[in-house]
């Protein structure tokens, strides 16, 4: 069978992605499940991280978010039995690529499947679903009352984290990138308190802010990046660092996706007045600690939940074959915001 591998490049050489032929163990493992693949979401390989974590490999395989039917259940397993549809994140240093079309994978690390929802659908969202759980119940301790910031809400991540926001009872604002996006977020329900358009240049982040809570700030900002030096172009989109932290309020929560965040030291102590804290976004905790599996699950259960109930409403991802999976992913590698489904 043939899956997707990624040939890590030597030096500021791209990436080379290609499809190559690989083969099942002879023997599952006592506590893994043999999955038949349905549909596989990619997303963007993250290097710097892979060799952070001491993974070496010549081919590093490519797609981790699985959906799919069980078809063989180890001696041990308890959790699921043949037939069962399945979905989940496969760990960081899986042996096998998402677009297999059989894997084996530890029952600890996949969930139970809706049956009303599409292998498609879910697969495409779970990335920035667990993304939005870890940002803003794990890290943001979320709670009704609160007033929320998302920087660019109409990207897959920053719907997901504005629906679940408002299904909790939160205040949300958010910006947008461009007038089709501020139209989209504006016509949102359950709808947004405010939608502060970015793309015209001239807008004020932090008086329109202060201006909706009253000059008190807001409880937590959930950014999709940050600008650390305002002359680059291509960051003109995104929020300034002492922007973030003077929206503000007291005792908030700022969660960044901003891997080599600088804080300056008139930035820390703006942050110490406020007594406010910064969180760093890092959904591949989840599958390279098992410190917390249990939490994992029951968060994984309940994205599933809540897009079976319309709770969670992802954007439709593009669906592509998987001849053309290689293309996809070099034009994903370097846009981390975009997203696309394998359909097998």
């Amino acid at each position: 069978m043939k899956g997707l591998y990624c040939r890590a490049a030597e030096g500021d050489a791209e990436p080379k992605f290609v499809i190559q032929e690989t083969t099942l163990p002879d023997v599952l493992g006592t506590h893994q499940v043999r999955v038949k693949v349905k549909a596989c979401g990619l997303s963007p390989l993250d290097f710097k991280l892979i060799q952070d974590l001491g993974i070496q490999r010549d081919l590093l395989p490519v797609g981790r978010e699985v959906a799919g039917v069980v078809l063989q259940v180890g001696p041990k397993v308890t959790f699921f039995q043949p037939e069962d549809e399945v979905v989940g994140v496969l760990p960081l240093d899986s042996s096998f690529s998402g677009l297999c079309e059989v894997i084996d994978v530890d029952e600890y690390y996949i969930v139970e499947k809706p049956e009303k929802l599409s292998s498609v659908s879910v697969a495409g969202a779970l990335r920035d679903g667990v993304c939005a759980y870890t940002a803003l119940h794990t890290h943001a301790r979320m709670a009704a009352g609160h007033t929320l910031l998302v920087t660019d809400g109409a990207s897959p991540f920053g719907l997901l984290c504005i629906q679940l926001a408002c299904y909790h009872g939160v205040k949300v604002l958010t910006t947008s990138h461009s007038p089709q996006k501020q139209s989209f977020l504006e016509q949102l329900r359950p709808s947004v308190a405010r939608v502060i358009p970015v793309h015209n240049g001239s807008s004020d982040l932090l008086s329109m802010v202060l201006e909706e809570t009253g000059g008190l700030g807001v409880d937590i900002v959930v950014d999709s990046g940050v600008c650390l030096h305002g002359d680059k172009e291509e960051n003109k989109l995104l929020p300034h660092k002492h922007d973030i932290i003077s929206v503000l309020g007291v005792g908030g929560h700022w969660v960044t996706s901003h891997k080599n965040l600088q804080l300056d030291p008139p930035d820390c102590r703006l942050l110490h007045l406020k007594s406010a804290s910064v969180s760093f976004l890092n959904p591949e905790v989840w599958t390279a600690s098992s410190a917390q599996q249990g939490r994992y699950l029951h968060i994984l259960k309940d994205i599933m939940e809540k897009m079976s109930a319309g709770v969670l409403r992802p954007q439709t991802e593009e669906t592509v074959p998987l001849y053309e999976a290689t293309v996809a992913m070099e034009t994903l590698q370097g846009h981390p915001k975009k997203r696309a489904v394998v359909q097998l």
